[in-house]
């Protein structure tokens, strides 16, 4: 049961702990505790879910660590 408040600036949601997301939980948003409840701020500027990775520029991989050959 989520309970969500939009306000000019964002959007107050109040959950459950088991309902809390990862970025939730990481406190990358404003979090306070409240008995068993969680309020939450969610500024405007902030995507509610982070960006997914941009499908044209593949990610790239760290490079492979170079393993001594004793010579």
């Amino acid at each position: 049961m989520t309970i969500r408040i939009r306000l000019p600036g964002g959007t107050l949601k109040i959950k459950k702990r088991d309902e809390l997301r990862r970025r939730e939980q990481k406190r990358e948003v404003p979090v306070w505790q409240v008995g068993n409840y969680f309020v939450v701020w969610w500024p405007s500027g902030m995507p509610d879910r982070p960006s997914s990775p941009n499908k044209s520029s593949p990610r790239k991989k760290p490079p492979h660590p170079t393993i001594p050959t004793g010579h």
